[in-house]
């Protein structure tokens, strides 16, 4: 399953993109290091982290949320404030 989001709902990949670089940071890795640890490369993990990754799948949201130790609920937070 993709996330797909009307022009007008696409501020969520730009939150969920901002957290998921918060939870990053918390943990003290570059995007190369998580990008190696979820077998993805860093450029993915770069346009996911800014406004021009346009769809992510579900799975790789949990992916990402299971090597961080984060509820993939907490990417969606709109209160999440960066590091």
């Amino acid at each position: 399953m993709v996330i797909a989001m009307s022009k007008d709902s696409t501020d969520i990949y730009n939150i969920i993109g901002k957290n998921i670089k918060k939870y990053r940071k918390q943990k003290g890795w570059t995007q190369r290091e998580l990008a190696e640890k979820l077998l993805l490369s860093d450029s993915f993990i770069g346009k996911l982290e800014s406004i021009t990754h346009q769809t992510i799948s579900i799975e790789t949201l949990e992916q990402i949320a299971n090597v961080l130790e984060v509820d993939i609920q907490r990417f969606f937070d709109k209160e999440e404030k960066e590091l």
